[in-house]
């Protein structure tokens, strides 16, 4: 039968900061080692390490009389604050950083790698270099309206060069932009105009054409009832000398047989028998109308035979010279002939002046885009007077310090770890002390 006693072993859970720093002091070399070596590690990545330099630009609206020509064109209107979004959006636009990329190479040098293609080392230059920023929107007013383009670039990059080409080159292709924008607006208005003044000449070669057309109708149908009357005045005529001679046939045969030769009258055709020989003056007043046969067969006769061979009646009738001076004057439509031998046109359309002096103010217009000045530019890009990355004197200090720390928490492991390998070598000793223990007797084998 056996028996073993267990120890009984206390802790406490309280920290001893006297005895913490204790123990660092005793361990003071390695801490002094640590940061030694974790500070001449810093100290050479900031000596070695590629520095890395900052510059940037400010972009601020421009006067308002810098845009003035451009404005009172009445073709494009753009204020001051539009014209620096647009250059910013200019600055930001992938399109135009590529083709500055792709326009100036040489500068770009140091960003192109072996294997990557032209687009690839753009990528990398895009995205960790170049930065746009602007003021918050609900925060921007006159006063505060800016765009500003930073750029970080490693040393032996001319980023002064760079940054302030890519700003002039943005400006200039935003003056492009605009220009070709004016260029369209200008052709597109002047297309309009000349669809309106071709309008207004259809419209007026339309009036013309129905006018001549109304006065040549109106005419026709004057001539044609002229000549409808000429015709029934001379058969009027016709029959009117055809009726007077059948009169004269009557009168005449009235006359042979009343023997009347000679014109007479009613009262001397009544003595004839009772004085004759006698030379007799008599004046007869009445309301009666004479028979004609009392003009007497000769005189009836030659009536009748003149009658018969007249071949026109137009001289008797005041209406036919009328007439017939109205078909001559109908023969030419002066006002007719005048529409179709104008030669000059244009300038009888209606209401196109307007549209004229528009059309030549609009090619006449000359905006000299290259003299138009769409932003301020309120800060360069200089040369930087030092690196921006790394801050040597930051980083050794910060390197001394995490050093330190280093230090202080290897001493504490170190001292942990000592004590622990210290307190299991003591392990036996303890168990062979006078320490209360509890026996434990074995009865039987595999029993306790």
């Amino acid at each position: 039968m056996s028996s073993f006693q267990t120890p009984s072993i206390s802790s406490s859970d309280e920290i001893d900061l006297f005895a913490l720093c204790r123990t660092v002091w005793q361990r003071k070399a390695l801490v002094l080692y640590v940061t030694a070596l974790v500070g001449v590690a810093a100290s050479t990545y900031a000596f070695l390490a590629i520095p890395e330099y900052k510059v940037s630009s400010l972009l601020r609206p421009a006067a308002i009389n810098e845009l003035d020509a451009l404005n009172r064109s009445e073709i494009y209107k753009l204020p001051p604050g539009e014209a620096l979004i647009k250059v910013g959006a200019s600055l930001e636009s992938y399109e135009a950083r590529l083709g500055f990329f792709r326009a100036n190479q040489k500068l770009f040098s140091k960003f192109e790698r072996p294997g990557r293609t032209l687009e690839q080392s753009f990528e990398e230059f895009n995205a960790n270099s170049i930065n746009l920023i602007v003021p918050e929107s609900e925060k921007t007013n006159a006063l505060s309206a800016y765009v500003k383009l930073e750029m970080n670039y490693p040393e032996g990059v001319d980023g002064v060069a760079i940054l302030n080409g890519f700003v002039q080159y943005a400006i200039a292709n935003q003056q492009q932009q605009i220009s070709a924008d004016m260029e369209v607006i200008v052709r597109n208005r002047l297309s309009e105009i000349a669809g309106k003044l071709k309008a207004a000449r259809s419209s007026y070669d339309n009036d013309k054409a129905a006018k001549i057309a109304t006065l040549s109708e109106a005419d026709s149908v004057k001539r044609a009832q002229l000549q409808d009357e000429l015709k029934a005045l001379r058969a009027q005529l016709k029959t009117q000398r055809a009726d007077r001679v059948a009169q004269l046939n009557e009168a005449i045969a009235i006359a042979s047989s009343l023997g009347i030769l000679k014109p007479t009258t009613p009262s001397s055709l009544g003595d004839t028998g009772g004085r004759s020989g006698q030379s007799v003056m008599r004046t007869e007043v009445n309301n009666n109308q004479i028979p004609l046969y009392f003009m007497g067969v000769d005189a009836l006769m030659a009536e009748r035979a003149v009658l018969q061979k007249r071949s026109s009646d137009d001289f008797t009738e005041v209406r036919i010279a009328q007439i017939a001076r109205d078909l001559q004057l109908l023969q030419t439509n002066r006002e007719v002939e005048v529409l179709k031998q104008r030669q000059n046109e244009e300038l009888f359309l209606n209401g196109v002046e307007a549209l004229r002096a528009e059309q030549a103010r609009l090619r006449n217009l000359n905006v000299d885009m290259s003299g138009l000045k769409l932003v301020t530019i309120d800060k360069e890009a200089i040369e930087p007077l030092g690196p921006a990355k790394p801050k040597k004197i930051l980083v050794i200090l910060a390197g001394v310090v995490l050093g330190l720390v280093l230090g202080i928490i290897t001493a504490l492991v170190s001292a942990a770890v000592q004590r622990r390998r210290d307190h299991g070598l003591n392990v036996p000793a303890l168990a062979n002390a006078s320490v209360p223990s509890k026996k434990i007797t074995l009865k039987d084998e595999g029993s306790l």
